[in-house]
């Protein structure tokens, strides 16, 4: 019965989110104060990234990165967050418009940030395409797979110098990939070792599960590859639950035009709300000591799939997206900074 609780706590939000056993519960109320951080969050004018956001800036944060497409969402944010905290909360607000599918835009944006401070306390890898069909980005690689895995990558690589150096200073740093129960439901063939492996239309909800799966086993393997040399450095994953978002509400109607309404309709007294589905993301980026787990709300550490489970393939993953971000971007992005080191 417990674990039944658990698993329905994970993934539902109002009364059922309340269910998880002491042992599992994480409030906001929890986070620790914030003075003197500086936070990136991708995706954190709207959703879970606002959720995210909010939430950072309700506990001191004092400078915080946002990175986003759309100028009009921002501006929704940037006036609800003046309108609840005051005028100096919105100062600490740093938007920079990002496309993470373009991979050079991204490179820029990120050595902009780091221009702007010389410190990274909390990397949440959070933005991503939700359940759609299959598309390619402008360098002819899947859009879901190029925005959720490969612009995340491209950043995080291009923050790590300055994310290193104030870790090896004694600061303790931590780096959130929001993936997704749905990794498990990623194609069964599923083996990172091609760009046409990458790009064959599997439907939308596999497509979205494959690059979950994608976030996942890049925080293991980034986790694995730091943990020796900058121990200070925490990376984990973790799954939302169901949450009412754009995703939810507006983009599945894109992939499913008639079901998309049940989903979206039927479900929507069931899916937690951006504060609950940001809860295990803000234990994961200020209160986990370890790294290279899969965290659920509200703080479960939960055994992924068996492929989620898998450094060979994590492995795989990040030598192809080495590979393609390469050949893709050599002269703009991956000559600048782009090294895809893990040391």
């Amino acid at each position: 019965m417990e674990t039944i609780k658990n698993t329905i706590s994970e993934n539902l939000g109002g009364p059922f989110h309340a269910l998880a056993s002491p042992e599992n519960s994480f409030s906001l109320k929890e986070v620790p104060d914030l003075s003197g951080k500086v936070a990136v969050v991708t995706g954190g004018s709207e959703g879970i990234g606002f959720g995210i956001t909010h939430t950072l800036l309700s506990h001191n944060i004092s400078k915080l990165f946002v990175l986003s497409l759309r100028e009009e969402v921002v501006d929704d944010a940037l006036n609800a967050i003046e309108e609840e905290f005051g005028p100096e909360a919105r100062k600490k607000f740093i938007w920079k418009q990002c496309d993470l599918s373009d991979w050079v835009q991204t490179g820029k944006v990120a050595a902009e940030i780091a221009s702007q401070t010389d410190r990274i306390d909390i990397l949440f890898n959070n933005a991503a395409r939700g359940i759609m069909t299959r598309q390619l980005n402008k360098n002819g690689i899947d859009l879901h797979m190029a925005s959720n895995h490969f612009g995340h990558v491209v950043l995080t690589s291009h923050l790590l110098p300055t994310i290193k150096e104030h870790a090896d200073k004694g600061n303790t740093v931590r780096i959130v990939n929001t993936s997704s129960n749905l990794h498990a439901q990623a194609p069964s063939e599923t083996e990172f070792a091609s760009v046409e492996e990458l790009n064959k239309d599997y439907g939308p909800q596999p497509q979205y599960g494959r690059s979950k799966l994608a976030n996942l086993l890049y925080a293991k393997w980034l986790n694995a590859h730091l943990k020796t040399s900058h121990p200070n450095i925490i990376v984990n994953a973790i799954h939302p639950g169901i949450v009412d978002t754009a995703q939810t509400n507006v983009h599945i109607h894109e992939a499913f035009p008639l079901l998309g309404y049940g989903m979206s309709v039927g479900l929507k007294p069931f899916r937690k709300s951006q504060f609950e589905g940001c809860v295990s993301a803000m234990y994961a980026g200020t209160m986990a000591d370890t790294g290279g787990n899969y965290i659920a709300p509200q703080k479960v550490y939960e055994t992924p799939s068996e492929k989620g489970q898998d450094m060979a393939m994590a492995d795989r993953l990040m030598k192809l997206t080495a590979e393609i971000v390469e050949q893709k971007t050599r002269t703009e992005s991956s000559a600048k900074g782009c090294p895809f080191k893990e040391d």
